[in-house]
């Protein structure tokens, strides 16, 4: 069994009682650090996260650069349609673009249900590169989207601000729309198996645009897929984050995962209150935060780990990290959780 020289995040994700929480930030392999900028103006992004060496190059950047507890593998949440036979492009400026949007039955039925060995074999290279490059430093997470965020740009046809075409096909098609959110889910549980037997020491779930439901329809659209892959997938922690759903952070808890990640519309009082103190929580500082000074950074941080608590918790950002965030501001960020003492 590997060694991790540096494992505080998994000890934080297991329970144990620690002096100071791990840190690291999503979407910290990324659009604000330089060398990633660089990188981008070179090759788009599929070219990037389709490219085991750019993707390693790409992951370990933050762990060096910004000092992060755990790296977390280059990749993005669209493979999964694309690997369905879905089309999927992003673009500068716009983001995904998925140019042959599911309407029907019909098109969910054509959907593949591929090999990951055959479709997404590029993602798990990275992850046996990742880890080689890593050398046990740190450990590395992988990751996927819910099956209903993937559902929202596979219906959508890209990113949008109410998803009004994937809530109406869930609400006119309904057999359509689980049979597509079965469709995804079984192929994820595949795709994350798959990273954990390549190497990966934790894998969190996205649920990005789970906070676009109700609080019903999250429980019939959502939450049930977030639970299957949680119970289905063994081996290594389950982090779930459902951005602006904190409605159901009960029933998440509820599900057997180790963590839950908060946005930053929940107070750790208010979070805690809901799941109790038997799960570790992660989050939920403000990404435009980090625009303040950097004195107001660390007070803020301060006092965010004051209300959490050092064990049981895992500081992040509440969702990913802006491009326009100045890199000192990131590290700063990463060294007030590292410095923080009782």
């Amino acid at each position: 069994m590997e060694k991790i020289k540096n494992d505080i995040f998994l000890r934080a994700l297991k329970g144990e009682t620690l002096e100071r929480p791990p840190v690291w930030m999503m979407r910290q392999a990324g659009r604000y650090l330089p060398d990633f900028m660089k990188l981008k103006a070179k090759y788009s992004f599929f070219e990037r996260a389709e490219n085991p060496e750019l993707a390693t190059e790409i992951t370990v950047m933050p762990i060096h650069q910004i000092g992060v507890d755990a790296a977390i593998l280059f990749s993005d949440i669209l493979v999964i349609p694309k690997a369905m036979g879905c089309p999927v492009d992003i673009i500068t400026g716009i983001g995904p673009v998925l140019p042959e949007p599911i309407t029907s039955m019909a098109d969910v039925d054509k959907l593949l249900h591929p090999s990951i060995e055959e479709s997404l074999s590029h993602v798990i290279k990275s992850v046996h590169l990742t880890k080689e490059a890593l050398n046990n430093e740190v450990p590395l997470i992988g990751f996927a989207g819910s099956p209903w965020t993937i559902l929202c740009y596979m219906v959508q046809g890209g990113g949008s601000k109410t998803f009004d075409k994937a809530k109406q096909f869930c609400f006119e098609q309904p057999e359509a729309a689980k049979k597509l959110l079965d469709k995804i889910t079984n192929l994820t549980i595949e795709y994350l198996q798959a990273k954990i037997d390549a190497g990966v020491n934790a894998v969190q779930v996205f649920d990005s645009w789970g906070g676009m439901l109700s609080p019903s329809d999250y429980a019939e659209f959502s939450l049930p897929y977030m639970e299957r892959i949680t119970k289905s997938v063994h081996g290594v922690p389950v982090i779930l984050f459902a951005k602006g759903a904190h409605y159901a952070l009960p029933q998440l808890a509820a599900s057997g995962a180790s963590a839950l990640g908060l946005d930053w519309t929940v107070t750790p009082e208010y979070a805690r209150s809901l799941v109790g103190n038997d799960i570790t929580l992660q989050g939920n500082f403000d990404p435009s935060r980090l625009l303040s000074p950097i004195p107001e950074i660390q007070k803020m941080v301060k006092e965010m780990i004051d209300g959490f608590g050092t064990s049981k918790y895992i500081a992040n950002l509440g969702h990913g990290i802006l491009p326009n965030i100045p890199v000192d501001h990131a590290k700063a960020f990463v060294d007030a959780v590292k410095s923080f003492s009782k």
